[in-house]
């Protein structure tokens, strides 16, 4: 066989959820398939050492301009110049007009759910309120001509099938995503110690990977945190990612607590290989979200020995197990006593510790590529019999 693996983004230097599971099913693809030839078409960008070409792996860097016409012109003509037999999208969407048998994998369909719109409306940044429309009007049309469907949970797949009336189809499965084998716990002093000096990172803190989408719950978390400094007296700060400094201020505007900044990191961006030494010094990690598809960062937190909050809603619970503390996102006060428990009862905190690693330990990206080649085999052996 010879398959085409979309990995547009794998090779900008500020790197996300979904350009990490492309980015981890190709390196594990690399070590389970030698049989088959692979071409990964891929945007030019600065940080292109992420992954190699092997004998039967070709990188395509393809140009094409802005992203719609990336991936609906330059993508499929490429494809079907370098003799594909099949075209694996790995973010959303897909060309709408191709011969070639796709697999798409399809992590979530928050953009189409009215819940989320409504809690969308007015927020979110120009590029984020974009990528929602566009996704909105190609994903149906996608759905419909896809080979195999691939999303992330079996939360997932049920919306899906619910949502688009493909309950019981067998072109729709779940594929669980997996953590990477550098989030461990970190002993060695001097690895945390330039981890800590490089992000400006506090003796004792809670980490929070917030971001401006509003499925994040930021707001609910620097509300929930306020009301535990004020409930506890603590010298907790809240460490987070890369988030602006005005978006950050108005929102404490909004909860009437502007002294909050004062409690609180911004690391701006952090590369993936430091994360593990930035879980194990935190106390607790933070992802009461509204609303995901997976939660990859709840498993590396687990994976690094660190006590996860997470919600009761959507697939964090089947993600999460019985692993971490389950609160309802929608209620600050739940997050604030999740906080309480955890940083007041070090019998709590071991029991999530323990859990969270075995927990961890059942997700691994070698299983999720071995899935999905099982799936290229089957839809390039459907098609040939056709």
């Amino acid at each position: 066989m010879k398959i085409g693996i979309e990995a547009q983004r794998i090779f900008r230097q500020k790197k996300h959820g979904m350009d990490m599971v492309a980015l981890e099913l190709i390196r594990n693809l690399q070590l389970i398939d030698n049989e088959n030839d692979y071409v990964i078409f891929i945007k030019p960008d600065v940080d292109d050492t992420v992954i190699r070409e092997t004998a039967n792996f070709k990188i395509v860097r393809l140009k094409g301009g802005f992203y719609p016409l990336w991936e609906q012109i330059a993508l499929p003509k490429a494809a079907k110049k370098y003799g594909c037999q099949l075209l694996h999208c790995t973010s959303n969407t897909a060309p709408v007009c191709t011969s070639i048998p796709l697999v798409v994998t399809l992590h979530d369909i928050i953009y189409m759910e009215s819940s989320y719109v409504k809690i969308m409306r007015g927020t979110g940044t120009l590029y984020q309120k974009f990528g929602n429309a566009y996704r909105k009007l190609f994903v149906p049309r996608i759905i419909r001509k896809s080979d195999k469907i691939i999303t992330v949970s079996h939360f997932e797949k049920n919306r899906i099938g619910q949502f688009f009336g493909m309950a019981g189809d067998q072109r729709l499965t779940a594929v669980y995503n997996g953590v990477s084998e550098h989030f461990i716990p970190v002993n060695d002093q001097q690895v945390l110690q330039r981890v800590k000096e490089k992000y400006h990172l506090p003796d004792h803190f809670f980490f929070f990977l917030g971001n401006t989408d509003p499925k994040k719950n930021t707001k609910g978390v620097l509300k929930a945190f306020s009301d535990f400094l004020k409930q506890t007296g603590s010298s907790a700060q809240l460490v987070m990612l890369d988030y602006d400094l005005k978006e950050l201020e108005a929102l404490l505007s909004e909860i009437g607590d502007k002294e909050l900044i004062n409690r609180i990191v911004l690391t701006g961006y952090v590369v993936n290989t430091d994360l593990p030494a930035i879980y194990c010094q935190s106390e607790l990690f933070l992802y009461p979200s509204l609303r995901e598809s997976f939660g990859i960062p709840m498993l590396e937190a687990m994976a690094c020995g660190v006590p996860v909050i997470t919600s009761n809603t959507s697939s964090m619970p089947e993600v999460a197990g019985d692993a971490a503390l389950l609160i309802d996102p929608f209620k600050p006060e739940e997050i604030t006593k999740a906080m309480i428990q955890i940083t007041s009862d070090f019998t709590l905190k071991e029991d999530l510790i323990r859990k969270g690693i075995v927990q961890a330990a059942k997700f691994s990206w070698k299983a999720m590529a071995q899935d999905v080649l099982s799936i290229y085999r089957n839809v390039c052996g459907e098609n040939l019999r056709k």
